[in-house]
């Protein structure tokens, strides 16, 4: 045999490719020679590949080898496709034989000695293998309880290239048992709310947030508190049900940051880049291969940004279009990566460049200094925050008062799931988890409220107070109001509560 054919998968963002992986071997001057739009990364597997066939203790091949990833249209990244070139060649060589590789994707990357070493991807490469009908993987043994997440396939996990032939031949059994279930990593405990004294408003805010699924922003000097219960924001949310949980652990499987031995992301993950990040760690992006960024990280979670004016304004301005859309869409010369970005965004921001922690009686700044502060957060961006709240530093008596009558983030997250529950027994059926999620458009006609009800955010949207787009966020936090008070649909309250909470005025 001189032509052998062996699947393997590309990615494409969080997006797996099946892709054919054919070797040729024909007469003429011994060389390799990969064909397929491969990258850098990939066209040096022809030094690895041919290393680790022959520190293997097999023959290689005196013969010209061209080897083949179709569709050849489709970008090819990364040194994954090392395992399954390596057994193309060797069963076109006669090597081995070619019948346990039917139905199956290898991915994997070679060591010069022949080890097969872990590689970033492996859930969604797996993910696509199950899309396409294929009956199992053949991944590094270290990557192997994560390709096991995927339910219905065969998982073989090899460590050796020695290991991948002698199972080729039937003389030896690989890693291919039952997994142990995969359970995730003993992490420590979100920081609790009782720890917050003295920012009732605060906390409100921070409740409805994370109830709701809405974005956040919170003004205020030093030391009031904001950092504080934006961390606290995460311990709020509940864990993620399966789907969610497979989403948020492919991002972070092509991120190449699971924790070893514990591959299932369950928590809503929490990212809070400092203010120096770039363009392309805060959304996603870099050369060739568009790596995701903290927004995509934070997907289904919590994406924290601390004195956020101090981000440059392109940076803050690139995660508009994301946070409308739940997505990033980046788009290269070799192609578009799309990146789920699901995530509640929390702002804070100092009310004005000298953030003296005494408050407004100590501030040294004119008026026209703290406008241009705060203007650093563009109109745009700021339209799309849902929450936006202003809160004062913390006086003597709160600071010093006892803190037996603080409720603690275990008695909030239960009101808070209990107000998802409601809003995910409304929203069945429609795709939408959260409040947040819901289009302003079908919350005015499928859910609409009496005038009577909305009149507070009608009269801001007429005043110029609210844009259209401000009038549907505050539908959707009275929504996520009258979830957590039990009731089926707002009231006028809670129109009127969620104006306050939109516009940063105190209620």
């Amino acid at each position: 045999m001189t032509l052998a054919r062996a699947m393997s998968v590309a990615l494409v963002g969080v997006v797996g490719h099946v892709v054919e992986v054919e070797a040729d071997l024909a007469s003429g001057l011994p060389g390799l020679v990969i064909v397929g739009l491969p990258d850098a990364s990939l066209s040096e597997a022809r030094d690895r590949v041919r290393a680790a066939v022959v520190n293997s203790g097999h023959g290689w091949p005196q013969r010209r080898i061209t080897l083949g990833l179709s569709p050849a249209t489709l970008p090819k990244y990364g040194s994954g496709f090392d395992l399954a070139m390596a057994a193309a060649i060797l069963v076109a060589a006669g090597l081995a034989p070619a019948g346990a590789l039917h139905e199956r994707a290898l991915v994997g990357e070679l060591g010069l000695d022949g080890r097969v070493r872990p590689v970033r991807g492996v859930l969604p490469a797996a993910m696509a293998a199950a899309r396409a009908g294929l009956r199992g993987v053949v991944v590094p043994s270290h990557n192997r309880r994560e390709a096991a997440l995927v339910p219905g396939l065969e998982v073989c996990g090899v460590a050796t290239l020695t290991a991948l032939v002698s199972w080729l031949r039937g003389e030896q059994a690989v890693d291919d048992g039952e997994p142990p279930v995969p359970v995730p990593a003993v992490e420590a405990p979100w920081p609790d709310l009782v720890d917050v004294v003295g920012q009732e408003y605060g906390r409100e805010a921070l409740e409805v947030a994370a109830a709701g699924g809405h974005h956040l922003l919170f003004v205020g000097p030093p030391g009031a508190g904001k950092t504080m219960l934006a961390e606290r924001m995460p311990g709020l949310l509940p864990p993620l049900d399966l789907d969610a949980a497979l989403e948020v652990t492919a991002v972070h499987s092509v991120a190449g940051v699971l924790p070893p031995g514990a591959p299932l992301v369950d928590r809503p993950p929490y990212q809070a880049p400092h203010h120096s990040a770039s363009v392309a760690a805060l959304v996603g992006g870099g050369t060739g291969l568009a790596r995701p960024g903290a927004l995509s990280l934070a997907h289904r979670g919590v994406l924290f940004l601390d004195e956020a004016p101090e981000f440059p304004g392109g940076v803050l301005d690139a995660l508009r279009q994301p946070l409308e859309r739940g997505e990033v869409v980046l788009a290269r010369s070799g192609g578009v990566t799309h990146y789920p970005a699901r995530v509640q965004l929390v702002l804070a921001a100092n009310p004005c460049p000298c953030s003296s922690p005494l408050g407004d009686q100590a501030c040294t700044c004119t008026a026209v200094a703290r406008r241009r502060y705060l203007g650093r957060l563009s109109g745009p961006l700021l339209d799309r925050i849902d929450l936006q709240v202003e809160i004062n530093a913390v006086g003597r008596a709160a600071l010093l008062a006892d803190a037996a009558g603080l409720e603690p983030t275990s008695v909030v997250r239960k009101r808070v799931a209990a107000a998802r529950a409601a809003a995910a027994d409304r929203l069945a059926g429609t795709g939408w988890r959260t409040n947040a999620e819901v289009p302003g458009q079908v919350l005015r006609n499928r859910w609409r409220l009496a005038r009577s009800v909305r009149l507070s955010a009608d009269l801001g949207l007429e005043r110029g107070e609210l844009s259209a787009r401000g009038y549907d966020r505050v539908l959707r936090i009275a929504w996520t109001l009258a979830d957590l008070g039990g009731r089926t649909q707002p009231d006028a309250g809670d129109v009127g509560a969620a104006y306050h909470l939109r516009t940063r005025r105190a209620a």
